[in-house]
């Protein structure tokens, strides 16, 4: 699907102005190069509406910022959790900041496009619903615009929930709003998931998504069925989501037709020559070298990469020491679940002094595990030899640990701000596949585009969702097993990182000596619901750290969406991270502290309230 985005790209840019925003108030001729609804009611015209709505799904389109309306959600997701620091300097990209230190406003240059974004996708959808109606040429079945029509719900469910998470309270908009019918300026009375829920229901019915499909980029039914369940399981509908996600697991297939199952490697999941796979159960396509000029990778990981012997720029989402330190293991290999109610010294807004501060730091962050922070190249360094999940080295790129097949990574020497000695690896390119499976990002950042798939859904995820309803329902044992199937594939040491053949020369291959001290087993016992459900939670930061999921995880799981933690519960977790960090100068930090009530969930951009005439409502707090 993805190669067919370009040729269509000006196309579709044209298409969503001239349907959704009319020009006849201002001008009595047509445009040259108008295109109108008649003009496109054929089936080639439908097909490019609907590959429009499509390309959407990587965050980009030409009119916007890539980094700050990417899909990966990086900044959002990552940064303003747990997961990460920024990186870079403080006056690189300044309007990420706040989103880092929880100071942000409704005048945030990167909301305001993430939401505009999101709405100009979902106008793309409701564009394809629109025109099929115009079509009398017969060029287009009833089954097959009941197909297309079912596509089109489903894109719309997707861009509508990427929405809700970030902003919550947001207007569902569908085809019958539009510029003739004066409907435009809708609000936003409350959380729309039951909306959301509807399409992928109606994707699912009748005449609707095939299970299998041609291109493998476009949906199929258990894609549908995958994201109905993520939905109920974010507006908390436990019992709804448990069987579908049962279903997706035991039945499931990708749009190619082949079963649902976990890669063989944790680290498929990030190798772009072995993309759709067993396990992405939906993914927006990314492809590079194919005429576009970069426009068709992954777009929002731009500025994503470390300054290592491949790439240079930009130093931006650096692992923070939490994630690093969450991996740590037991002496049984399970993680070290809990947190210590303690006071640390902390330095302050002024990174010079520092003040005493009591906040529940993670016991995995108690101390810090080993690093390179405040080295120089020529300083020795030894990786340390505490017990570690294996997904670490796939996750958090540490000084003296092989980096893909790049070379020892070079820790702090390859970030940029000196923030942080860790460096993102999960979107970074094989150097052996370098040729076929990177190209310059937007044509400028050299080997920073990948053809790397986003997963929006894998089959892991449908484990530990299922897990969280499992929990919820108190099914502690099936919990359990679901939470053990995912461990026991990094079990296995062929998934493991392992040392180079020679340092000198990476490209010579690997020993099958682990590069770091492993230790990971599966659970024997969740002894409670309370124990059960830290332990999912636990295994989701786990296996997806690095992925834009942390934050709207936290906000799942607070009760102020209805979450079944306890009061406070993400401004709990972000403190104790704040507070753990900042035992280090941290300039975008120090100072600072997320405050329950209020950053869990983003603000309402200041320019779509006042665009909407009143009707759009700020969220609390902002």
């Amino acid at each position: 699907m993805k190669k067919s985005y370009g040729k269509f790209i000006a196309l579709i840019a044209l298409v969503a102005l001239t349907l959704t925003y009319s020009c006849k108030k201002m001008l009595n001729q047509p445009v040259t190069g108008y295109l109108s609804g008649a003009v496109l009611a054929n089936k080639a015209g439908l097909e490019g509406l609907l590959i429009g709505a499509y390309s959407m799904l990587d965050g980009y389109a030409e009119t916007s910022t890539e980094w700050e309306t990417g899909i990966d959600n990086w900044i959002y997701g990552g940064v303003g959790a747990d997961d990460a620091f920024k990186g870079s300097n403080t006056t690189d990209q300044p309007t990420a900041v706040p989103i880092e230190n929880h100071t942000i406003d409704p005048s945030n240059e990167y909301i305001s496009e993430k939401f505009a974004f999101f709405y100009n996708a979902v106008q793309r959808a409701n564009d394809v619903i629109r025109e099929i109606p115009l079509i009398k040429d017969g060029s287009v079945s009833a089954s097959d615009a009941s197909e297309v029509t079912a596509e089109a719900r489903f894109l719309r469910g997707v861009f509508h929930f990427e929405l809700a998470k970030m902003f919550r309270n947001v207007p569902y908009v569908d085809e019958t709003i539009t510029y003739g019918a004066g409907n435009y300026n809708v609000p936003n009375s409350g959380p729309i998931w039951k909306q959301i829920e509807a399409d992928f229901t109606a994707a699912m019915g009748t005449g609707g998504l095939p299970k299998t499909q041609t291109d493998v980029g476009r949906a199929n039914w258990y894609a549908a069925e995958a994201f109905l369940a993520r939905t109920e399981l974010w507006n908390h509908e436990y019992a709804a989501a448990l069987p579908l996600f049962t279903d997706c697991i035991t039945n499931g297939e990708t749009a190619g037709g082949t079963k649902y199952a976990l890669a063989a490697n944790y680290e498929d999941n990030y190798d772009a020559s072995k993309k759709n796979g067993p396990e992405s159960v939906f993914a927006a396509q990314m492809t590079v070298n194919d005429g576009s000029n970069g426009n068709n990778d992954d777009p929002g990981e731009g500025l994503n990469f470390p300054a290592g012997d491949y790439t240079s720029c930009c130093g931006f989402y650096q692992p923070s020491y939490t994630l690093a330190n969450a991996f740590k293991t037991d002496a049984n290999g399970l993680p070290m679940l809990g947190s210590t109610s303690m006071s640390v010294q902390d330095y302050t807004g002024d990174n010079t002094t520092k003040t005493s501060v009591t906040a529940n730091i993670p016991n995995s962050s108690v101390v810090n595990l080993g690093n390179d922070h405040g080295l120089t190249a020529n300083d020795d360094f030894t990786p340390p030899s505490d017990n570690l999940d294996p997904r670490i080295d796939w996750t958090v790129g540490r000084r003296g640990i092989p980096y893909r097949d790049w070379g020892l990574c070079g820790g702090e020497q390859w970030s940029r701000g000196d923030l942080c000695p860790y460096n993102p690896i999960k979107n970074v390119f094989n150097h052996a596949q370098q040729a076929s499976t990177s190209d310059p990002n937007g044509g400028w950042a050299t080997n920073q585009g990948t053809a790397d798939n986003y997963n929006f859904i894998t089959v892991a995820e449908l484990y530990l969702y299922r897990a969280e309803c499992e929990v919820e329902a108190n099914s502690i044992s099936a919990a359990m097993a679901d939470v053990n199937v995912v461990r026991n594939r990094m079990v296995n040491p062929a998934g493991w990182v392992h040392t180079y053949v020679d340092n000198s020369n990476p490209g010579a291959g690997f020993t099958t000596t682990p590069a770091a001290n492993y230790v990971i087993m599966p659970y024997t016992t969740f002894p409670s619901q309370s124990y059960a459900r830290e332990a999912v939670h636990m295994e989701e930061q786990l296996e997806f750290g690095m992925e834009g999921h942390r934050f709207f995880d936290l906000q799942r799981w607070d009760p102020i969406t209805g979450g079944p933690e306890s009061a406070g519960y993400m401004a709990s977790v972000i403190n104790g991270h704040i507070a753990a960090v900042t035992r280090i100068v941290n300039p975008v930090l120090d100072g600072h502290t997320f405050t329950a009530g209020k950053n869990e969930i983003y603000p309402i951009p200041l320019e779509q309230i006042q665009l909407e005439n009143g009707q759009l409502k700020q969220n609390p707090g902002y």
